[in-house]
C-alpha cells in the first residue's frame, strides 16, 4: 500500500448509520415531554376519531380508591390494562378506555374525622351533608393527583370524563340498580351475625376483610346435663371456644351424629379451678385424652354415648342464675359443622355470633318451638363493642359497668377476662390456654371484627326470581360462561359463590349512596315507582345529598303514603356494590362503550372483591355478568419475594422508578414478568430491565441509522436473497406469535421473543452479516436495497408491535423515522402477507446456521488467543462430512455469512485438533489466516486489493462501488 493510498479517507463513500435517536434514552426527561405532546395534541381524541366505526373493544376499568398517591400495584394494574387497550386498538379495534375511581366508603370518612378529631370536633355536631361534600372534596383532590400519576405511566384513556361513583348521575343508577332488587323481592331487613367492626362502627363485607395472626384465650366450659337419658344424669358436656366473650349469647350446644361420642369419669385432677375426682364429663372420644391434658386431670372411660341420647339432652347454661339471667334451656343440636380434629367434639353455640351458629339454630328453630324452647336470638353486644343487658351480669348494670370486647381503638377488651372469672366462681371451667390463630380484621383500620347479631339489609342468595333461577345459580351459570385468565380463577370464583351467605348490603355510615328505600316497622319494602321515581331525579340533579336533606322523608313519600308508617332508611349502601354497579352508568350509558365489557381485569384478590359483587349486582338486575372475560393478576413482592411495607423498608414506588429510571422501564418489567403470579421487583430486576432495554433500544437505533439511506425502494419477494427471505419468514412467524400472544393477554412471550429476535436473530446474525453490504456495496447492488427494504419492514413491525408495551419508546423511534407522522399510537399493525411463511428455508437456514456455530466458535479461540484481532483477519476451512449440511451451504457465501475474508468447504473429516462442537455432529474447523491485502474500505483481506488502479487499496467490490459512486481519489 502506498504512501499516498494510506491517506484517503473512504468513510464519506460508506453508508454508516446515520440518526439523531440517542444512544442513552433520558427516559425520565424524555417521557414527560411525549406526555406534554400527547396532551397538546388530544391524542385521545384522534384515537376515537380514527377508529370510528369499528368494532368496540371495551376493558371496564375495576376503580382504585381515591384517597392517596398511586403504589406499585396500581402501575401494574393500569400498566396491564394500557397494554391490552393499546394493543386491541392497533389491530383494528375501537379500544376506548375509560377509567374510573371509587370514592364513597369508610378509608375516606375516617380520614375526614381523623381531622375533626385533630381539631377537637365531633363528626355528629356536624350537618351530614355538609359531612358529606368534605368527603366528595377529599375525593376529587385524590382523583386529580391519581390522573397525573396514571398519565406518567403513559396511560391513555379518557381523563376528561372519567367515571366517578360519586357523580351524581353515578349516584342515581346506583340507588336505580338496588330499587330494581327490592321490587323483584330480593331485598330484605333481617337479623343475623355479620362481621362488625367496633372501631368503625359499621357492618363489613367478607371483602373488606382480611385475616391476620393473633392470640387468643381458649376456653373450655361444663354445661351441667338437666335433661336427658338417666345414664347421662350430673354429668356436664364440654365445649371449646376461642371466644370467651360469646359464652353470654350461648343458646345450643352441636355435636355431630358421625363421631363416637363417651361418657368419661375424672379420676385424678391437679388443678385448682377445673374438674375434680368423680366428675363425669362428655367428650367425643377422639378428643377426649388431649382435652384431659389441657386440664391436668386423668380420665376413666365409662360408656360409649350414642347419638340418639344426645340428642335428647338438654343442660343448664353454665352462668345460670348470675345476674339473674340465662334460666333457659341448652338443646343439642346435630350440626353439620362440628369437627373432631379439635376442642372436644362439641361446639358452643352462639346463634347472634356466628354464622354457622345461626344457620343451625335457624334450622331448629321450628322443633325448639315445638319442644318449649324459645328460638330468640339476643344481641349481647352493641356497636361499640359493650355488653349489653342481654349479656346479665355483664351488662350495663354489673358492677363496675358493661364489659367490652374491643375498645374504640381496636384493643382487647376486659369481656374474655370477666367471662372467664363468672365460670371460676360457678365451678363451671374445665381448662383454659392460650391459642395463636388467624382471625379477620378490618383491611381499612387493620383491627380486629368481631361477630355480632344485628339488623341489617340483605340480598337473597337462593331465592326464586320467578323465572326458576336464583341469584346463586344466575351467577354460577354466568361463571361457566366466562373465559377465566389465569383459568384457576373460574373455580375460585365458582366456589366462593356457591359457599356464599346472603348478601349484606347496609352500612352504618354517612358517605356513600343510601339504601334509598322505605320500609315499615316489620321491614315491607314499599315499592311504588312514583316513589322511586322523584328519587332518583332527585339524586340525578342533586345527587345522593338530596336523601340526607330536610324535609326528604315528606318531600319523597309525597301525599300519597302514611308517613307514620313508612320508615326512612339511613343506611348506606356496602361500597362493593356501588363499584359492582359502574357497568350500569359506565358501559350501558355511555354510547362510546358497549354492554357487556370483552374483559375485567384487576388483581386475584378481586374474586372476593370487584369480579364478585359485579357478578351478583349484574346476575341480580340483568341476569348475567356484565364481563365475558375475567382477567388477574398477582401481587408484586420485593427481591426476596416477601410482602412490601413502610416498616421493612423494602417497598418500591412508581414515583421513584419513574424518576430514576423511567415509565418504559416500568413497562417492560411487567411485560416480562409472570403477572398472573405474584411477581418481585427490587434495584437488581430494576437493572436487569434497563439492561434488557437498553440492547432493545440499540437495536432500534441501529435501523434508524440504517434507514437513514433508505429510498424507499420495492424488491419483489422472489427477487431477495434467502436471508432477507429468511427475516420476512422470521416475521411471518412473529406476526402469529404476537397477535396470538396479545389475545391470550400472554405478554411475557411477546416480549420475551421480541427481545429475543433483536438481540440473538439481529443484531448477533442479521445486521452483523449484513453491514458489510449495507455499509459497502453499490448503490445498485439488489442485496444491499433488498437487506434496506427488509430493514424498513423489521423496523415498522417491531415498532408497532412493542408500541403498547413501551409507548414512550415506540413513540420517540416512530416519529424519528416519520417526521410527518402524528404518532405511532394511530397506527395499525402491519399486515404481513402469508407467503413470506417459508418453512422449509428456515430449516435449511437452522443447518446453516449450525455450521456457522461451529466456525464462530473456533474464531473466538482465535482472538481469545491473539492470533486474530478481527473474524475478518481469517480464511477457516470447515470440514462437513454430513451431505445435507453441505448441500445446505451450495450457493451461499458462507465466508460473508461467518463475516471472514475467505473460508473453504471440504467435504472430507477434519484433522486431529481441529475444533468442533459436540452438539453439531460432523462438522469441524481449522483456523487459516486470509491471504492477500487488506481493503482500506471494507477492511476485508482478499487477493484482489489493488486491482483496479484507480483504487489501488481497495478490493474489487469496493472499487465498483467508487466508480458508482462517482468517487475519485
Amino acid at each position: 500500500m502506498t504512501e499516498t493510498a494510506e491517506k484517503i479517507d473512504y468513510s464519506s463513500t460508506l453508508y454508516l448509520p446515520q440518526t439523531e435517536f440517542p444512544m442513552r434514552a433520558g427516559l425520565p426527561q424524555k417521557e414527560p415531554e411525549i406526555v406534554a405532546r400527547w396532551q397538546k395534541m388530544d391524542l385521545y381524541k384522534k384515537l376515537r376519531a380514527s377508529a370510528a366505526g369499528r368494532e368496540k373493544f371495551v376493558l371496564h376499568d375495576g376503580p382504585p380508591y381515591a384517597n392517596g398517591n398511586i403504589h406499585i400495584g396500581h402501575a401494574l394494574n393500569k400498566i396491564l390494562k394500557d397494554v391490552i387497550n393499546r394493543s386491541f386498538q392497533m389491530r383494528g379495534y375501537d379500544a376506548n378506555y375509560v377509567p374510573g375511581w371509587d370514592c364513597h366508603g369508610l378509608p375516606i370518612e375516617w380520614k375526614i374525622e381523623e381531622k375533626y378529631r385533630e381539631k377537637g370536633r365531633n363528626k355528629d355536631d356536624v350537618p351530614v351533608n355538609e359531612f358529606r361534600k368534605e368527603c366528595r372534596d377529599f375525593a376529587s383532590g385524590w382523583i386529580e393527583v391519581q390522573t397525573e400519576e396514571f398519565k406518567r405511566l403513559g396511560i391513555e384513556g379518557d381523563f376528561e370524563k372519567p367515571y366517578t361513583t360519586m357523580n351524581f348521575h353515578a349516584e342515581a343508577r346506583i340507588a336505580g340498580e338496588l330499587m330494581k332488587i327490592a321490587k323483584a323481592g330480593q331485598l330484605y331487613r333481617g337479623s343475623k351475625p355479620v362481621m362488625w367492626s367496633v372501631v368503625e362502627r359499621t357492618a363489613l363485607a367478607e371483602a373488606e376483610v382480611e385475616y391476620a395472626d393473633v392470640e387468643s384465650d381458649m376456653i373450655w366450659v361444663k354445661f351441667p346435663v338437666t335433661e336427658g337419658p338417666d345414664a347421662l344424669a350430673g354429668a356436664f358436656v364440654v365445649i371449646w371456644t376461642t371466644t370467651p366473650w360469646t359464652i353470654p349469647g350461648n343458646r345450643a350446644i352441636a355435636y355431630s351424629s358421625r363421631y363416637a361420642y363417651g361418657l368419661y369419669e375424672v379420676a385424678t385432677a391437679e388443678n385448682d379451678y377445673g374438674p375434680q375426682p368423680g366428675e363425669k364429663l362428655i367428650f367425643a372420644k377422639r378428643l377426649a385424652d388431649e382435652s384431659a391434658a389441657k386440664a391436668k386431670v386423668t380420665f376413666k372411660f365409662v360408656r360409649d354415648i350414642e347419638a340418639g341420647e344426645l340428642a335428647a339432652v338438654i343442660c343448664a347454661h353454665p352462668l345460670h342464675g348470675l345476674g339473674g339471667g340465662y334460666a333457659f334451656k341448652v338443646p343439642l343440636l346435630d350440626g353439620d359443622h362440628v369437627t373432631d380434629d379439635a376442642g372436644t367434639g362439641f361446639v358452643h353455640t352462639a346463634p347472634g355470633h356466628g354464622r354457622e351458629d345461626f344457620e343451625a339454630w335457624m334450622d331448629s328453630a321450628r322443633a325448639l318451638e315445638a319442644r318449649g324452647i324459645s328460638s330468640a336470638i339476643p344481641f349481647t353486644v352493641d356497636d361499640a363493642g359493650y355488653f349489653t343487658a342481654e349479656a346479665h351480669g355483664f351488662g350495663p348494670d354489673a358492677e363496675g359497668g358493661a364489659g367490652r370486647v374491643i375498645d374504640d381503638k381496636g384493643k382487647k377488651g376486659d369481656a374474655n377476662d370477666r367471662v372467664i372469672k363468672a365460670l371460676i366462681a360457678r365451678h363451671a371451667l374445665f381448662a383454659r390456654g392460650r391459642l395463636k390463630h388467624s382471625y379477620p380484621h378490618s383491611w381499612r383500620s387493620k383491627k380486629p371484627v368481631i361477630f355480632r347479631n344485628t339488623p341489617q339489609w340483605f340480598v337473597y342468595m337462593d331465592k326464586d326470581f320467578g323465572d326458576g333461577t336464583t341469584l346463586r345459580s344466575r351467577a354460577l351459570n354466568a361463571i361457566d360462561g366466562t373465559r377465566f385468565v389465569p383459568g384457576a380463577g373460574q373455580n375460585r370464583l365458582r366456589a366462593m359463590i356457591e359457599q356464599r351467605p346472603d348478601w349484606v348490603l347496609s352500612r352504618q355510615r354517612a358517605w356513600g349512596v343510601p339504601i334509598a328505600i322505605f320500609a315499615d316497622d316489620h321491614g315491607e319494602i314499599l315499592v311504588d315507582e312514583e316513589v322511586n321515581a322523584r328519587i332518583l331525579d332527585a339524586f340525578e340533579s342533586e345527587g345522593a345529598d338530596a336523601w340526607f336533606a330536610e324535609g326528604a322523608k315528606e318531600r319523597f313519600l309525597g301525599n300519597d303514603h302514611d308517613h307514620a308508617r313508612w320508615n326512612q332508611v339511613m343506611d348506606i349502601l356496602d361500597v362493593w356494590f356501588d363499584s359492582g354497579s359502574t357497568h350500569t352508568f359506565t358501559l350501558e350509558d355511555r354510547p362510546d362503550l358497549k354492554w357487556p365489557a370483552d374483559v375485567y381485569l384487576e388483581g386475584s384478590d378481586q374474586h372476593r372483591g370487584w369480579f364478585h359483587s359485579s357478578l351478583l349486582e349484574s346476575c341480580a338486575t340483568h341476569g348475567r355478568a356484565p364481563y365475558n372475560a375475567v382477567i388477574t393478576h398477582g401481587f408484586t413482592m420485593d427481591e426476596k419475594g416477601e410482602k412490601m411495607s413502610k416498616s421493612k423498608g423494602n417497598t418500591v414506588t412508581p414515583q421513584e422508578v419513574m424518576k430514576d429510571a423511567g415509565a418504559d422501564i416500568l413497562r417492560l418489567w411487567v411485560m416480562t414478568t409472570d403477572y398472573w403470579e405474584d411477581q418481585r421487583l427490587g434495584k437488581t430486576i430494576i437493572q436487569t430491565n434497563i439492561d434488557a432495554y437498553r440492547k432493545l433500544r440499540n437495536t432500534v437505533r441501529w435501523m434508524l441509522g440504517t434507514l437513514a439511506h433508505d429510498k424507499g425502494e420495492t424488491i419483489a419477494f422472489a427477487d431477495m436473497p434467502e436471508l432477507e427471505r429468511l427475516m420476512l419468514h422470521r416475521l411471518a412467524e412473529l406476526d402469529r406469535l404476537v397477535r396470538e400472544g396479545y389475545d391470550a393477554f400472554d405478554f411475557k412471550r411477546i416480549a420475551r421473543a421480541l427481545i429475543d429476535f433483536s438481540n440473538v436473530e439481529l443484531s448477533a446474525f442479521y445486521f452483523d452479516v449484513r453491514k458489510d453490504a449495507l455499509y459497502c456495496d453499490a448503490p445498485s447492488s439488489l442485496r444491499r436495497r433488498a437487506a434496506l427494504q427488509v430493514i424498513r419492514t423489521l423496523f415498522d413491525c417491531l415498532v408497532t408491535w412493542l408500541a403498547p408495551m413501551l409507548p414512550f419508546t415506540a413513540e420517540e423511534a416512530w416519529l424519528s423515522r416519520n417526521p410527518e407522522a402524528v404518532s405511532v399510537h394511530l397506527e395499525q399493525f402491519p399486515l404481513v402477507p402469508a407467503e413470506w411463511r417459508d418453512d422449509a428455508l428456515a430449516e435449511k437456514w437452522r443447518k446453516i446456521r449450525e455450521v456457522r456455530k461451529v466456525v464462530t466458535g473456533a474464531l473466538e479461540i482465535e482472538r481469545k488467543d491473539k492470533r486474530i484481532g478481527s473474524s475478518l483477519e481469517s480464511a477457516p476451512i470447515v470440514h462437513i462430512t454430513d451431505p445435507e449440511l453441505r448441500r445446505a451451504l451450495h450457493g451461499q457465501d458462507f465466508a460473508e455469512i461467518c463475516i471472514t475474508s475467505a473460508i473453504e468447504i471440504d467435504g472430507s473429516e477434519g484433522p486431529a485438533g481441529a475444533f468442533t462442537l459436540p452438539e453439531v455432529a460432523k462438522v469441524s474447523v481449522v483456523p487459516k489466516l486470509a491471504e492477500g491485502r487488506k481493503c482500506a474500505r471494507s477492511w476485508r483481506i482478499t487477493k484482489d486489493v489493488g486491482s483496479d488502479p484507480l483504487y489501488p487499496d481497495v478490493s474489487a467490490r469496493d472499487a465498483a462501488a467508487l466508480r458508482e459512486l462517482g468517487f475519485k481519489p
